[in-house]
């Protein structure tokens, strides 16, 4: 079988973005990511040990083509120091280890923050495309090509929909949890074939190239996370995060992510100043009808025009919850939807939900205070219950990575 990443290209374009901007700032943060499965597999992802481990191995022989760094070069918002970097850059097996517990497959990466952080999508897309090269793959993708047909023609019928202000738009965001490798590149290519007017974009940098789509992608969790271990004074991580994001991109990739510690903290940092620097807002966690209307009453507080701002909702979506949320919300401000699992892994077998996430930097803990019960991700039950304190949000109980 061929290995299952064969391009650097081939993940999230927001790792480069974040990776870019923690290069610059904070070069010296050492950092734990820690793999999660949140779900119970049909098989045991234990037995994927000896595979994943083969599979980190090709992958630390990877490096950039000469191609791949001009296309990074020339996205404007990509420095070219950061390209230079990735010129020499190669990922080192030492920081990554694989080992298993029962049934239960654990992955680790400890090491510098600008290295050890590259490994995320890559170790996700390798362990979902393990898992199910164990299915059956003809039933798999006829069943997942006549979801596709049935995609495609939800969304050709709407255009008989009623006209709203802003327009639908959709984008991939399938890369950490899909089928394969062939299959994302298989529905990225028939969604811009067959859909051109609703299909924007893709998250997976190696197929906005191949495509000429538009690559997609901000900052995730980790970034914020981050500078819960900066040295800054905790109650102002997020602050400090989108300033220094601020301060990098300039005006671009101007999407902040809201859900770190919850929406409603998010917004108590996310002042005037904050919400006439950002284009708008990522949804990952909560209720988005009770998130989006939230947002609107923040940027109408604050007396700026929602129809200037954007809403990109990207929590577990498919396409008629997508438009469901666009006839809510669309004559009242833009909106982007991006959609994962529901595009990249439908195909009959369940699919594994899986993290890989950051949960230390620089000796102490990190926590993300999901919106979502189930989403919050900590180790450590003292720092989770400081965090609340400091937020004034009720604590969850810490998720064991």
């Amino acid at each position: 079988m061929p290995p299952v990443i064969d391009s650097l290209l081939d993940t999230d374009l927001y790792k480069f973005t974040m990776w870019q901007a923690l290069l610059h700032r904070h070069p010296q943060t050492e950092a734990q990511y820690t793999f999660v499965c949140r779900n119970t597999p049909e098989r045991p992802l234990a037995d994927l040990a000896r595979a994943v481990d083969a599979e980190l191995d090709h992958l630390c022989g990877l490096r950039m083509t000469a191609d791949e760094l001009g296309y990074l070069r020339g996205l404007r918002f990509m420095r070219s120091d950061f390209v230079d970097y990735l010129r020499i850059f190669g990922l080192q097996r030492e920081f990554i280890r694989v080992w298993t517990e029962g049934d239960a497959l654990r992955i680790q990466a400890t090491g510098p923050q600008v290295h050890v952080m590259a490994f995320e999508i890559y170790v996700l897309a390798i362990v979902n495309e393990l898992h199910f090269r164990g299915a059956d793959q003809d039933a798999a993708l006829a069943e997942g090509r006549r979801r596709l047909a049935g995609k495609v023609e939800l969304l050709r019928s709407h255009a008989d929909a009623p006209a709203r202000r802003h327009p639908f738009e959709i984008s991939d965001f399938g890369v950490r949890r899909r089928f394969s490798r062939a299959w994302q590149r298989e529905v990225v290519g028939t969604l811009a074939a067959e859909v051109p007017q609703y299909f924007k974009g893709t998250s997976n940098v190696m197929l906005a190239k191949e495509f000429g789509l538009v690559p997609i992608g901000t900052m995730a969790h980790e970034y914020l996370q981050t500078y819960q271990a900066l040295g800054v004074r905790l109650r102002d991580f997020q602050k400090a995060a989108l300033e220094d994001w601020v301060q990098e991109y300039r005006g671009d990739l101007g999407i902040a992510l809201t859900d770190v510690v919850g929406m409603d903290a998010f917004l108590r940092d996310f002042d005037l100043y904050f919400a006439k620097l950002f284009d708008g807002l990522r949804h990952d966690s909560g209720d988005p009808v009770a998130w989006g209307e939230k947002a609107l009453a923040h940027y109408q507080r604050l007396r700026i025009d929602a129809h200037a701002k954007r809403l990109v909702f990207s929590d577990g979506l498919d396409i008629p919850r997508a438009l469901a949320l666009h006839a809510h919300f669309a004559d009242r401000t833009q909106l982007g939807f991006g959609i994962g699992t529901n595009l990249t892994n439908d195909m009959g077998p369940a699919p594994l939900n899986i993290v890989m996430k950051l949960t230390a930097a620089n000796g102490q803990s990190v926590a993300k205070l999901s919106d979502t019960p189930g989403k919050t991700l900590c180790d450590n039950p003292t720092f989770l219950a400081y965090l609340s304190q400091v937020f004034g949000i009720a604590a969850p109980d810490a998720a064991r990575p």
